[in-house]
């Protein structure tokens, strides 16, 4: 008994030597746990993510902000681990980088609960070689609808989506170009009336951005005289779409048909197969020492007659289909660049308008819209 109150004495004693935390230090280590647990969901779990431009308008508007899920297709394991937490790739507010490049890790993808779905609203790294100079996690985030999967035979014919020969069914909010022949000035009430935000002056008109339905709507309009889709023409070649080759007579509204690269597909190594597959073979395979001169293929300073490609891709086009940067402008999404599955909408405010109406410019009634 006396050794038992002995021993409890000394340990009452070394306590009483203990230093106790000051609050300043307490409230330091909440906030690095907070910062840990915010850092470790944002990875594997879910991240926030805002839209900044109207290219997947009307299903997506300019200051939705959503939470998109890295469970759905596997969280990436990070390629540039000394970066500051909860940072992209720049210090918030400047344009100093917020991490540090010599460092960067292969990518790997833990266990998914489901693959990429055909009309799923995707979230991916910017394929376009303008941000080639930056690591694949790092570039820009993107939000598209994938349409076509690895394997996947696409084309695009008149503004409508053939997956495999077989038509596919537009968004339902999914907006095109218009022109609208009006006798007189249409008031900007008038647009908002039938839901246009999207429209500036053209002769005898205007041209417009909408949907099917609010184009049908702006016909009743009175100084309205008709409301005339915009469409590119088939077999008029557009240069500033993908693959920017003379080879190939395609356009916005008239795509393909083209097969969509799948891992472990083989390719004939010809002149169009290059110069459809040139992006992905030169920039998003790995291969180090590639190159294609006089409509050859280089592997390792060795012709290759024909190519097998290492990973999947996804074909994806914005639901704004003539105010879209996608697929048809820079190629395909390499798997290695998917984030994850936009799930829905946890905050919506209109980016126009002062802080005098910032509870006016609440968008209340998209707060928790899931995405379809």
């Amino acid at each position: 008994m006396l050794k038992f109150l002995q021993k409890k004495s000394k340990d009452e004693g070394v306590a009483a030597r203990k230093p106790q935390k000051s609050q300043a230090r307490e409230w330091f280590d909440a906030v690095i746990v907070a910062v840990a647990a915010a850092v470790l969901v944002r990875w594997c779990v879910v991240e926030a993510c805002t839209i900044p431009t109207p290219s997947m308008e009307s299903t997506l508007l300019v200051g939705d902000f959503l939470f998109v899920s890295k469970l759905h297709y596997g969280a990436r394991t990070p390629q540039t681990p000394l970066q500051i937490p909860l940072t992209h790739q720049n210090i918030w507010g400047t344009n100093t980088p917020s991490f540090v490049s010599w460092l960067q890790l292969p990518t790997y993808r833990l266990p998914a609960f489901s693959e990429v779905k055909r009309n799923d609203a995707v979230v991916f790294n910017y394929p376009g070689k303008d941000e080639d100079f930056l690591p694949v996690d790092l570039r820009t985030n993107f939000i598209k609808r994938c349409v076509a999967l690895p394997a996947d035979t696409l084309e695009i014919a008149d503004m409508k989506v053939y997956v495999n020969g077989k038509l596919q069914n537009s968004p339902v909010q999914m907006q095109s170009g218009y022109y609208v022949l009006a006798r007189d000035v249409i008031s900007e009430s008038a647009f908002q009336l039938v839901g246009i935000t999207d429209y500036r002056s053209a002769p005898n008109g205007y041209f417009i951005n909408t949907t099917a339905e609010a184009a049908r709507n702006l016909r009743n309009v009175p100084s309205v005289d008709d409301v005339i889709p915009v469409k590119q023409p088939r077999g008029k070649g557009n240069e500033k779409v993908f693959p920017f080759s003379a080879l190939f007579e395609w356009n916005l509204d008239n795509f393909g048909a083209v097969v969509v690269p799948a891992k472990g597909m083989t390719i004939t190594a010809d002149e169009k197969n290059l110069a459809l597959y040139e992006s992905v073979i030169l920039r998003h395979e790995g291969n180090t020492n590639a190159k294609i001169e006089n409509g050859k293929l280089y592997l390792d300073n060795l012709v290759a007659t024909n190519y097998t490609f290492k990973q999947n891709y996804y074909f994806v086009l914005g639901d704004n289909r003539h105010n879209s940067d996608d697929s048809r402008i820079w190629g395909f999404v390499p798997e290695n660049h998917i984030i994850g599955k936009a799930l829905w909408v946890w905050w919506s405010m209109n980016p126009e308008g002062g802080f005098t109406d910032l509870l006016g410019r609440i968008r209340w009634s998209r707060i928790g819209k899931s995405i379809e």
